[in-house]
Parts: C-alpha cells; structure tokens; sequence
C-alpha cells in the first residue's frame, strides 16, 4: 500500500493507484473531461491539474500514479486558476452555442427552440408546459408582444424569422380553451406569505410563480379588474376575455386578488409587517403614486439589477415601477425572477440575484454555414395568420421552421458546468477566426458536431473498445487534428453499435441522440 497526503488529508492506496482515484477514493473531487472508467488513460483536457505541495509543479492527476510520501494540493487558489486557464483553451475553440439567441436576446429567457420542437411534434400541452416556465401570460404576450426575440432568430439570415410570438399565442389559446388547463405541481405551503402590490403583468407573474413555489400571494389593486396597463390596449388586438381568462388560470392556482384597494403609505406599513415580503410592482411611479418612502430616481423605484431589492428590507420591485417599458414581457420576465429570489431568501435567508448560468456563443453564422442549420429545419416560407392566429396545421409548418440553435446537451455538458463553476471566459484565448460549423445528422441516430469537439478522445476509445469496424479515430496533425471518421465513411457507419454510448459519455454537445431532449 502507497501512502500519501492531499490537502493535508492522509491517504492509503493501492500500488498503481492514479492520484486521481487515490482523491476519489479520499471523497476528494478534482474535475476531468476526459477520464472515463475502464477506458486507458488519454490525457487531453488538463481539467484535473493538480500540484505537487514539494515543488509547486502542477500535473494531470488522472494518469500520474501515486508514490509514497507523495503530498498533493487540488484545491488552493493557483491550482483553481490553472484549472480555469485550461477550461478558456478549451473554449477557445468550442463553436456551439449553449442556449440559442432567439432565447437570449427575450427579456423573459424563455426556452424556445424547446417550445417550437413540441410544437413540430404535435404536443402543445408540453410546449405550454415549457412557456410557463417562464411566461406567466402567453396568450396575452402573444397578442401584444413586440418580439424582441424574433430579431435574434437565426433563421432571419437565411429567409424569415420564426414566428416565434404566434407560436407562443397558439400554445396559450389552445390551453385556454382545453377543458383540461395545465395545471403546474404546486409546492407545499410553506407558510410565507407575499404581498403583491399591482395586477399589472410584473405583479401577476410575480404572484403566479410565488404560488407555485409554495408561498402564498395576495395581489391587492385598486381597480376594479386586474391587467394594469394591459387594459389600456385596443381590444382588437387584446380582447379583454383573454386577459380575463389569464387571469383567472393564476388566481385557480390559489393566488388572492384584493381589487378596489389601494395601498397608501399607512397602509404600506402595515403590509411590511403582516407579510414576510412585499413585491412593489405598481406601474410607473406618477406624480399622484406612492413611493412608500422607497429610494427612487428620475425613472422609478431604485431596487438592484439582479435581485430587486430595494432600499427597504424584504421590499423588492419589479416591471415598469422601476423603469418604464412598453414590453411586457419584460415585466413578466422580472415577476418571474423576483419570485425566485424570494424563494431562494426565505430557503436561505440570504438576498441574492437571480442566478445566471453559463453560456457559450458565436455570434452570426457564415452564409456557407446556413446549409448546415438548415439541416436541422423543413425549407419552408413563414407561415402566414389572420386575426384568429394560427391554426394547428399552420403552427406545426412554422415550428418545423425552427433551426435548432440551442445545444442538445445543456444539462448533461460537462463544459458548461465547470465553465460555470470556475467563471470561465470564453473569449480569454479566443483568436479572430473561428473554426466553421458542420453537422452530421442522422434523423433516427446520432448527430455530430465536431466545432463542439474537445478532443478528449472518449469516442475514439469506446469505439476502439466496441470493436466498431470504422469507429472514431484522430485525423490529421498538430493544431489541425479532427475527430472522425476514417476513410472518409459516414458518421452512421462509424457508429453503428456505439451511437448511444458515445453520446451519453460525451462531456460536451458534440455528439448526441438525434431526438434527445434534456429540458423536458
């Protein structure tokens, strides 16, 4: 038996014992990307550096075999900083995008491709079930929206954007006239209570995923009908039984709606200390509003970009009461984030901003890279819709229209985890040409990208151990070097026992199943 020390830990192993397996073994976690159990040993991504406390070198954990009287450091601040400078290499050189622009660029960061592949599918009950993940309104949003999103679709290089707002409207009114509505899994009571000051769309999404998450919300406003400025719209375009019916969907959920009451300052306090947190969400701050003694600027309410807060314990504001805005969908989007910031502070006790996570992009694509999305999509004009919208058919040909910007592995990928664990950058290294984005896809197999390929060797290694008659293998040289094929064969031919065991090892989006859907 070897003994050793790592961070300051005494360890016993077996002679051979790799210091990684010797940390593991410790209940130690040192990263890798490119280490796989029963595989030999393929040193490639430098994710599991490590230093030698001795002589302050650093070296691959996964392939360095203990020796006795060996002491190890994973975890000091040089060694996390190596670690990140090896993950910004890797990214360097990663084409992909995590989550796609359309998703990005809408102030509500709904998952859309998500959304338009059900559609395609057929299953609007689960492509409403992924609006509402984050869009409390679509029926409403989808008549009134101006589709910032839109003007981040890729498709709108290649012809015409997806009509991603209609699609959204189509999900929402089949589900209101559906004599079986979505219904969220609603969250124990946890015996928190949130007043909600404004039926607008930031107090209404507010109070709907406060609900949801197990915390009871009373809206109070002091009209009559809840829908704030959503009221003031032509009805044309914004019949007032879709605001209604909304309405009545978040108040089903258990939300209390106190209307004909307004909140003066008196009032205000009695609030503060009646509920466990109150959510400002008004409209925009008039000459004649309350500002309950808030901090406010020349826009409105001062509350902090990332959590809400204001200048008040348990205070938060949201939507137009802290900058107007003609986009709804913005307030929705903040009605959304605060009730999680709200949750996470009555979990914790802590305030914190809404999490973000990480995400790798690109930017535009080349024109001689349309071919290769268009691969993933119908070519197919935008769908046109009367003043009824789309009809079932209609919505199945546009969704189908949709390229599939979005990773096909965005829970599982292991980049983008230790990406967002270590706050990478991807930019650090990055040079001014990027590699060209291919994709080889087969519709009831596999698909492969290599511009998202790490080059662990992982696939290279499990084919080889499959026995595959092609396999995977290392092509080309140096700075130049692919994984591929060889002999030119197709991807389908190389994997054709291997496909889904590839794809479930692969630690980035370079190699997936064709229909997977993590996200659902």
């Amino acid at each position: 038996m070897i003994k050793l020390t790592i961070d300051n830990r005494s360890v016993e192993v077996p002679s051979g014992t790799s210091v990684w397996q010797a940390a593991q073994s410790a209940g130690i976690e040192i990263p890798t990307m490119c280490y796989l159990e029963g595989t030999e040993h393929f040193t490639s991504c430098m994710i599991c550096l490590v230093k030698d406390a001795k002589n302050g070198r650093f070296f691959a954990s996964c392939s360095t075999p203990v020796f006795e009287g060996q002491s190890i450091i994973t975890n000091d601040e040089e060694t996390i900083e190596s670690r990140k400078a090896a993950l910004e290499l890797l990214l360097s050189e990663h084409v992909g995008d995590c989550e796609a622009p359309c998703q990005l660029v809408c102030p509500a960061h709904m998952n859309i491709p998500l959304m338009n592949r059900l559609i395609a599918k057929g299953d609007f009950a689960k492509a409403l079930e992924v609006v509402k993940r984050d869009i409390a309104l679509p029926s409403i949003l989808g008549r009134i929206c101006p589709a910032p999103c839109e003007s981040g679709c890729r498709r709108k290089q290649v012809d015409e954007a997806v009509s991603i707002c209609l699609l959204k409207r189509f999900v929402g009114d089949e589900d209101l006239k559906s004599e079986k509505p979505y219904k969220p899994q609603l969250a124990k009571l946890s015996g928190k209570k949130v007043a909600v000051i404004g039926a607008g769309p930031a107090g209404l999404a507010a109070a709907y995923y406060l609900q949801i998450k197990g915390h009871q919300a009373v809206v109070f406003d002091k009209n009559d009908r809840a829908g704030g400025e959503l009221l003031q719209i032509d009805k044309q375009l914004l019949p007032a039984e879709i605001i209604d019916q909304e309405v009545a969907q978040i108040v089903a959920k258990g939300v209390q709606l106190r209307l004909n009451e307004t909140i003066n300052e008196f009032r205000f306090l009695e609030l503060q200390k009646e509920f466990d947190a109150v959510v400002v969400a008004f409209g925009a701050v008039k000459e004649d509003t309350y500002d309950y003694g808030l901090r406010t600027n020349n826009t409105g309410v001062i509350a902090d970009k990332t959590s809400y807060q204001t200048s008040i314990p348990n205070v938060f504001a949201v939507g137009n009461s802290v900058r107007y805005s003609k986009m709804a969908v913005r307030s929705v989007g903040q009605g959304k984030e605060v009730a999680t910031v709200i949750d996470n502070y009555f979990k914790t006790s802590e305030i914190k901003g809404y999490p973000e996570r990480f995400n790798s992009k690109f930017g535009r694509l080349a024109e001689s890279e349309f071919i290769q999305y268009q691969k993933d999509s119908e070519n197919a004009p935008r769908q046109k819709a009367d003043q009824s919208g789309f009809t079932k058919e209609a919505a199945i040909r546009e969704a189908k229209r949709c390229m599939h910007c979005d990773c096909r592995n965005p829970e599982s990928c292991v980049l983008r985890e230790l990406s967002d664990r270590y706050h990478a950058e991807q930019k650090r290294f990055q040079g001014e040409k990027r590699f060209d984005v291919e994709k080889f896809i087969h519709r009831e197999g596999i698909v492969y990208e290599p511009s998202k390929c790490i080059k662990c060797g992982i696939c290279v290694r499990l084919t080889r151990n499959h026995q595959e008659e092609f396999g995977f293998t290392f092509i080309g040289r140096g700075f130049d070097v692919k994984v591929g094929v060889p002999f030119n064969e197709s991807v389908q031919k190389g994997l054709e026992k291997t496909a889904s065991i590839v794809a479930k090892a692969c630690p980035t989006g370079a190699l997936a199943m064709y229909n997977n859907e993590e996200q659902i």
